[in-house]
């Protein structure tokens, strides 16, 4: 009965797999494409918006050859996904699924991608509504476009695999998010940096639906698990594995507090230091003329900072133990 989930890891336990009646839901959890929770619902994935422009850079190639309505795109976490889209002549665009994440406020926006001939190279263009980086920043450079390097890699793949399916000697995309700027303004970029429109995102090419009744399962395994680690994101999650593999991990985003509430035995908080040590020290960035922790991490007085930040943390939460790494993986602190 019991499965795991192709995107996390996890192994559903055989009572939420029990607690679903419907074989059609619990075959969307099994392909990876759907969350099991504990009371047996399942909540669909998202597209992130590197999934939605790369499903929409691909279709502008294949519209090529006729009017196309629905891509397959692999996503960074390895599965293929059909994705609804809209092309014809080279021109192709792509509206963002949500799933069941209510507090997605990307959803339905709309990614256009326009294909113009490459004369052997693939390359993509950031355009309209894709924001750039005010400032540079320890991974990018001032004016960068903001797309992830995963996101990135996606986008590329499926332009390579588009121009093979449609016979084409390479390709240059164009690519824009007419409401981009809009939305931005409802988003943390304006707060670090990134200005002139949204993010092209996706460590796993999937949006996760963290609405109640996940975070209740979410905290069920916290409650259930002896020997944990609970990580903030997805490089938390891959790290985490390696560094640990005797532990259950668990990834609760920014539910640290309620987790660690409910957390008892073996407890490690692990993960890239800015959800982790603004928990930590919510004041950690004051008086540094910083507004990510990041950036603060390249500072020469970060080490003292992140120990200081660790120490307040230990006076809430004695006993557990806290890993702090860089997206590399390399460990900039291990605090017992």
């Amino acid at each position: 009965m019991r499965f795991r989930d192709p995107v996390t890891g996890f192994i559903y336990p055989e009572e939420w797999v029990s607690a679903c009646r419907d074989p059609d839901a619990l075959g969307l959890a099994r392909s990876g494409r759907a969350v099991l929770t504990s009371s047996g619902r399942v909540l669909m994935r998202g597209y992130t918006t590197g999934t939605t422009a790369a499903a929409a850079c691909k279709a502008a190639i294949l519209s090529l050859n006729g009017e196309i309505k629905s891509v397959q795109v692999t996503v960074p976490a390895g599965l293929t996904i059909d994705i609804p889209v809209s092309g014809r002549d080279g021109r192709a665009v792509c509206h963002k699924y949500a799933g069941d994440y209510p507090g997605d406020v990307t959803a339905g926006i709309g990614f256009v991608a326009e294909y113009q001939p490459g004369e052997g190279d693939i390359s993509l263009v950031a355009g309209e509504g894709i924001g750039r980086f005010s400032r540079a920043t320890p991974r990018y450079a001032k004016g960068e476009p903001a797309i992830s390097p995963p996101a990135r890699d996606c986008i590329l793949r499926s332009i390579e695999e588009g121009t093979g399916m449609a016979g084409t000697d390479g390709a240059r995309i164009i690519l824009s998010i007419p409401d981009g700027e809009f939305i931005a303004e409802k988003t943390l970029n304006p707060v670090i940096g990134i200005t002139g429109g949204i993010s092209v995102l996706g460590t796993t090419g999937l949006v996760e639906p963290w609405d109640d009744h996940m975070c209740d399962s979410v905290m069920e395994r916290v409650i259930r698990s002896e020997k944990m680690v609970l990580t903030t994101g997805r490089i938390g999650m891959q790290y985490s594995r390696m560094l640990f593999p005797d532990h259950d991990v668990i990834l609760i985003g920014g539910k640290i507090k309620q987790a660690l509430s409910h957390a008892a035995g073996d407890v490690i908080l692990c993960g890239l230091p800015g959800l982790v040590l603004r928990y930590a020290d919510p004041g950690i960035l004051e008086g540094t003329g910083y507004v990510t922790v990041e950036e603060l991490s390249a500072d020469p007085s970060f080490g003292d900072r992140l120990t200081r930040a660790v120490h307040l943390f230990h006076a809430r939460h004695p006993g557990v133990r806290v890993v702090i790494f860089d997206r590399a993986g390399n460990i900039l602190g291990d605090f017992k």
